[in-house]
């Protein structure tokens, strides 16, 4: 490394130059933080490095007196250097005027000059104190409204009047730098308990600027007053030269409050940074005053006393987990919502809208405003027709108008996901504590101030305990002399000068020079009985103070009692509810199913295992005996197998032929139109090779009381507890164990109260009680359900809630009803297109294990496909409200309703519901119910429908 030459006149680095030598030199964070902040300010690493008065600690590259640069150094340099003065590689070239040349190493100097730097911004601009809260501008400037005279009682002042006092005594910085801090204490939406009154235009939660200084006004505030600079006179912290040795400064004020959590922080340092939030100033009090009494508190119980910072802007925290993290390491991100109300415009139409009231803290509210109007005109916002502020003095009031329909709660959830109406506010309580940099949890926090208030409370006491005791000195004296009045007038009169009268007085009664000169003092007018017995009482006044002051000093828990009772005064004079709410969640992330529409869909899965989604009007309704509508494309070799309708907020549970089950939500699967193919059921399902799922069950809540009943094609039935299946791993679990040759056909959602509709493709109808059938555990086989002759199996089973069967129950006892072929019926659907209704109350109930009664009469080549109850909802006319979709092995679909099939009795044979020309058989049919046809006529379509459970 060649040597550089370098002159003394050069001045302190400018860290922009030094951090430009990044290839050199590399300072982190954590470097600083470990190596640096054990010097302080008085340590000689961090002062400038000096051999003679005139010597500097860096250098230039210019010779003295030869007006020249030196770049690099000639090998006849090199070797003087080093025999004059044995430097290693990296020193420096002494010549010519050697007094003002200091030989040092660069890259050691611009490390240490670089921490000088970074220690002087994180203790003198960027970092509050632990002590008093404040960080160094923000205390000069209410010490200098202070030494103004600019207390609340008084008139307001111009702000550029303070911020030229601040400039020219105490912070050598830039006017707009005192003027924004000024401007931020006096802001309410910034501060929870704003220092500064201000009078004109402060700024707004807008963003908007404040007026220039010149034309608004300010004054302190009565909590600054009471809080910050009550006992600034009486001895109670060190006061420091101020920058250029002219006035003195307050170290730091005597706050009787944390004030560093009341109002919170925030700031950017080199190396770290803090941001600390604000608190209720009425928990501070009940926290401090419980660490007080009890010292070794958990965190626990803190919490009782304040459970969560509390914010100027209010809104709502979600969850305590950020908190507690916060609180304990010091380091938590804490999720903050906007407090918002759903407000009913046009009861008519049922136009809602959704008011805000309250944004998170530090959130812009016109940038918010503006985001959400460009979400809604990119239509990632849905159902908001307008948005406008109406914000006033009164208070913020944000209305975003919904369309009709619109649900409030998904459009909330939306605004909390895409909006800043839902923010994290990340606490870093990093604070300056005993001149370093710490960061420190709330207990941590509170400690320090106590142990901070206690010094302050101690030097108090002896400022007024030794003027009480020099106050007490003089009247002891005045007393004395009032007792020798006569005497002490011949004395005085007798004395040639004042310093022998003072003199004899002092040799006369054992004076001491203060007592003696303060008789000397006392006018004639004092002489009278009456001002002699104010000096005595004085004298016990004193007497009895003193006597406090002592018993105050003599332990540290008198100090503590005195604190706690100044801080429950301040509390009893400032306090004022909490703003920010607090809600009991895990967690403010949305999930995808929080900002999803549950909306009614519907749902079709082919034989070889291709599933879609669809919406619920993708399909007409239609009359009986039409040909019906494609559902979409098929594979070769491809047909139908299920089609159901669900909500997009489901859980789908997939049954396979092997009796394995999964699942998935219903809106995680993919949204296709009517022509699409579908998406193969192993790209969001594990499915084993050759698996094949052969019944969807969607589930909205895993209830206790209800169960699935599970039917295999042998006949083989399982009632399995629904709660069982709410915890489905990826790779699925066992539903139900299978003989060989067997598989799960059919699954259904039920209570022990339903009754059970099981039909065979001969037609044969078992009807039963679930209840009759025993709950098992979910790894175990079924038992017997119908007994099955001449090769055949079960064609389909339903079941029947407990309310009709109340019904059909009363029907059975009543011969007349019965005739009169009254809802509910049973749905027979075969597999050539034809069907019919049978009222219920025509099959007789059943145990388990038996042939059945015939339910249908079939044509040659013809067989059940599927059996359903009917008359769960009915219309004005007693007839069935419901419909029926039924699709084709070549996919085409036709819906149609139920009350247009006929009722006939168990040996009809039906009529035609879809003409199978060239679209094979009927390969699956699903009941829907159009009972909520009204309520979604406005939203999407009068044919949207709701499910019934199958």
């Amino acid at each position: 490394m060649s040597p550089l030459l370098c002159h003394s006149t050069a001045s302190i680095p400018n860290p922009n130059s030094l951090m430009s030598l990044s290839s050199t030199l590399r300072f982190s964070s954590s470097f600083l933080r470990r190596s640096f902040f054990r010097f302080s300010l008085t340590d000689p690493v961090c002062r400038l490095r000096r051999t003679e008065p005139s010597a500097s600690r860096f250098f230039s590259s210019r010779t003295p007196g030869s007006g020249k640069f030196v770049v690099g150094a000639s090998k006849r340099a090199d070797e003087q250097f080093k025999e004059e003065s044995g430097a290693n590689n990296g020193g420096m070239v002494v010549s010519g005027d050697e007094s003002r040349i200091v030989p040092f190493e660069l890259h050691k100097e611009a490390t240490e000059s670089y921490m000088a730097y970074a220690l002087s911004v994180l203790l003198g601009r960027a970092l509050p104190d632990v002590r008093d809260g404040l960080k160094p501008v923000h205390r000069r400037i209410l010490f200098a409204m202070h030494e103004l005279g600019m207390s609340s009682k008084k008139p307001y002042k111009k702000c550029a009047r303070v911020v030229g006092e601040v400039l020219g005594k105490f912070h050598p910085h830039g006017d707009t730098a005192v003027y924004d801090s000024l401007v931020r204490m006096a802001q309410s939406f910034s501060l929870r308990c704003p220092l500064i009154q201000g009078h004109g235009n402060f700024g707004s939660i807008d963003a908007d600027p404040p007026a220039a200084m010149r034309y608004t006004e300010c004054r302190l505030d009565p909590l600054a007053e009471a809080v910050l600079l009550s006992d600034l006179d009486q001895d109670t912290v060190d006061f420091v030269a101020n920058f250029d040795n002219s006035q003195k400064e307050p170290a730091v004020l005597p706050a009787r409050l944390p004030a560093l959590l009341l109002n919170g922080a925030s700031g950017i340092a080199v190396g770290m940074a803090t941001n600390i939030p604000p608190h209720n100033l009425g928990e501070l009090v009940d926290v401090l005053c419980a660490l007080i009494h009890h010292p070794e508190a958990t965190l626990q119980e803190l919490l009782e006393y304040m459970p969560a910072p509390d914010f100027p802007t209010g809104g709502i925290i979600m969850g305590n987990l950020g908190v507690l993290d916060a609180y304990r390491t010091g380091r938590g991100r804490v999720v903050v919502r906007g407090k918002t109300e759903v407000e009913m415009l046009d009861p008519k139409t049922k136009r809602n809208a959704v008011i805000i009231t309250e944004i998170p803290y530090q959130t812009n509210k016109a940038t918010l405003v503006q985001k959400i109007a460009e979400l809604v005109e990119n239509k990632t916002l849905e159902g908001i027709s307008d948005i406008r502020d109406e914000s006033d003095r009164n208070g913020m009031r944000v209305v975003i108008e919904l369309k009709r329909g619109g649900d409030p709660a998904l459009v909330l959830n939306n605004l909390y996901r895409h909006t800043a109406l839902q923010s994290s506010f990340s606490c870093n309580m990093v604070g300056i504590c005993d001149g370093e940099p710490k960061l420190m949890g709330l207990k941590e926090l509170l400690q320090a101030f106590i142990d901070f208030r206690c010094s302050v409370v101690e030097r108090r006491a002896r400022f007024k305990l030794s003027h009480a005791q020099q106050r007490k000195h003089i009247i002891e004296g005045i007393v004395v002399g009032l007792n020798n009045v006569d005497a002490v007038i011949e004395l005085i009169k007798k004395a040639s000068s004042h310093s022998a009268a003072s003199a004899a007085l002092q040799s006369e009664y054992g004076l001491s020079e203060k007592q003696a000169e303060a008789i000397l003092e006392i006018t004639l007018r004092r002489l009278t009985t009456l001002e002699r017995k104010k000096f005595t009482d004085e004298s016990s006044s004193l007497t009895e103070q003193i006597t406090k002051l002592e018993q105050l000093l003599s332990t540290r828990a008198n100090i503590l009692k005195l604190i706690e009772q100044e801080a429950i005064e301040l509390k009893d004079r400032f306090s004022s509810p909490r703003r920010s709410m607090l809600e009991d969640s895990d967690s403010g992330d949305l999930e995808d199913i929080d900002v999803i529409p549950n909306e009614e869909m519907l749902m079709a899965i082919s034989e070889k295992g291709y599933v879609k989604r669809m919406k619920a009007d993708t399909f007409n309704l239609q009359h009986r005996g039409t040909i019906g509508k494609s559902v979409g494309k098929l594979r070769v070799d491809d047909a139908m197998s299920d089609f159901l309708v669900c909500h997009a907020h489901d859980h789908v549970l997939f049954f396979s032929d092997r009796g394995i089950v999964y699942s998935t939500r219903a809106y995680k699967i993919p949204e296709c139109s009517r022509n699409a193919a579908g998406t193969p059921l192993v790209q969001i399902l594990s499915m084993s090779e050759g698996e094949r799922v052969t019944s969807i069950v969607p589930v909205s809540e895993f209830a206790e009381d209800r169960y699935l009943l599970m039917l295999t094609v042998n006949g083989c039935i399982k009632k399995v507890s629904l709660k069982l299946f709410s915890g489905i791993r990826s790779t699925g679990i066992i539903a139900i164990q299978l003989n060989s040759g067997d598989e799960l056909k059919w699954v259904r959602c039920c209570s022990s109260d339903d009754l059970v509709a099981m039909a065979s493709q001969n037609g044969l109808v078992v009807l039963s009680t679930c209840d009759g059938v025993r709950t098992l555990s979910r790894n175990t086989k079924g038992v017997t359900a119908m007994r099955l002759k001449n090769e055949d199996k079960i064609a389909s089973m339903d079941i029947i809630p407990a309310s009709l069967r109340k019904d059909m129950e009363e029907k059975l006892e009543d011969a007349s009803v019965v005739k009169q072929s009254t809802g509910p019926w049973l749905l027979f659907v075969c597999e050539n297109g034809y069907g019919k209704r049978v009222p219920l109350s025509s099959f007789r109930r059943s145990r388990l294990n038996r042939v059945g009664l015939s339910g249908y009469k079939f044509a040659e080549d013809d067989r059940l496909a599927a059996v359903f109850v009917v008359g769960y909802s009915l219309a004005e006319d007693g007839e069935s409200d419901e419909q029926v979709v039924l699709v084709s092995q070549s996919g085409t679909v036709n819906r149609i309703k139920v009350r247009d099939i006929s009722i006939q009795s168990r040996r009809a044979r039906g009529v035609i519901l879809m003409r199978l020309d060239h679209a094979g058989k009927i390969q699956s049919a699903s009941l829907i119910s159009a009972a909520d046809e009204e309520e979604t006529e406005g939203t999407a379509s009068n044919e949207i429908v709701e499910a019934v459970s199958l």
